[in-house]
């Protein structure tokens, strides 16, 4: 059976064809580094770890790109209330990101770009949308990309334009000409600190969050690239309008369903859910990996994690962790008793390897790989 992914742009489980055969490039949105991690991070990386090792397992190369958003009014506020610089606090809190990692043995990505670093990245797919007439300045500085210019804004999400909201992170100010556009480009703020500014075309200011996955993806991976994943959360507005505004800057307002689209394959993981509410430190109702760590094993919490399919809701409390505790003794004691020539024995004729690909390659069926 060959590898099987869930496309959520095609709502179809659809085979595995990279671009470049016998290479799979993948972009996964990562942490904003303003806190420590809590177990929702954990659940993404952990799916993403499993997605990337299970690839090598299958004789792919593997391009793993998994963005730091370093800039970011969360981000901002933080250092202001602390009195620091940002990037004292944002180098701070990547590295407990890497020791949160580390200690739940995760493996790195291939590339962990930082959004500071690509700030010219992204003022040149600005340039380029402003040039398509996608993109406009409003009078309170901010440039905005024109959602309603570009055909087919919605496939991601599946609703239509006059069903979509402005998102989570899309604030709608007096400047923009329509509800659902987005900022592209910040206008600095007389009361912002210097280090969250750059020079730019349309004055200082500081890139929107969606416009940085764009640039840093198209500039690693190429304009067309074969994964994108994240939180289900992500899928809009932010994946979204990653799609409009990379499509945009490519092929204008006479972009056609029939040319080659930004990503391939759209991939998301489930939430964590506390009492049936998504974890998330807006609610706060999250949990921090590190303090889970001082109670559990990491490998308990990695097996909690893939007990679960990648794609659905998991609830978590202290009784699952234990449930997982002790599914995972079970599993090393049936391990430990199992002849030896029967572990070493990984021909993929051996019918119980055979199982466990075929679950694998079923979408990532840990539940039933287990």
């Amino acid at each position: 059976m060959s590898l099987r992914i869930y496309n959520s742009l095609s709502r179809q489980t659809e085979p595995l064809t990279p671009l470049e055969p016998g290479h799979v490039r993948m972009y996964v949105c990562g942490m904003t580094v303003y806190d420590y991690c809590h177990l929702g991070h954990a659940r993404m990386v952990v799916v993403f770890d499993m997605v990337s090792r299970w690839f090598r397992a299958s004789d792919y190369q593997v391009t793993y790109v998994r963005n730091i958003t370093d800039i970011d009014d969360k981000i901002i506020n933080r250092a202001i209330e602390n009195g620091e610089p940002i990037s004292t606090l944002t180098n701070r809190f990547i590295d407990a990101m890497h020791a949160d990692s580390d200690e739940l043995g995760l493996m790195h990505p291939n590339q962990e770009p930082r959004a500071t670093d690509y700030i010219n990245q992204m003022q040149g797919m600005i340039g380029k949308l402003i040039e398509n007439e996608l993109a406009y300045q409003a009078d309170d500085g901010d440039v905005n990309f024109a959602v309603r210019l570009l055909p087919g804004y919605g496939s991601l999400s599946g609703k239509t334009l006059d069903e979509l909201n402005a998102g989570e992170r899309v604030a709608v100010t007096g400047g923009k000409r329509d509800p659902l556009d987005f900022v592209l480009w910040k206008s600095a703020k007389a009361e912002e600190p210097t280090d969250t500014r750059w020079q730019s075309p349309w004055g200082e200011g500081r890139p929107g969050w969606h416009i940085e996955c764009s640039a840093m993806s198209c500039d690693l991976l190429g304009e067309h690239f074969d994964i994108h994943g994240g939180g289900a959360d992500l899928q809009f507005p932010h994946h979204e309008n990653e799609i409009a505004q990379s499509e945009g800057a490519l092929y204008g307002k006479d972009r056609t369903p029939d040319d080659a689209p930004f990503v391939n394959y759209w991939m998301h993981n489930g939430h964590i859910r506390v009492n049936e509410e998504k974890m998330s430190k807006s609610l706060g109702n999250f949990f921090l990996i590190r303090d889970v760590l001082q109670s559990f094993d990491p490998e308990v919490l990695r097996f909690f994690m893939l007990k679960a399919h990648y794609r659905s809701p998991i609830n978590y409390s202290d009784a699952q962790l234990e449930e997982a505790r002790f599914g995972l003794v079970r599993l090393y004691t049936a391990l430990a008793q199992a002849p030896s020539a029967n572990i070493q024995a990984l021909d993929p004729q051996n019918p119980w390897v055979l199982r466990f690909t075929q679950a694998m390659n079923d979408d990532f069926n840990t539940p039933e790989a287990i």
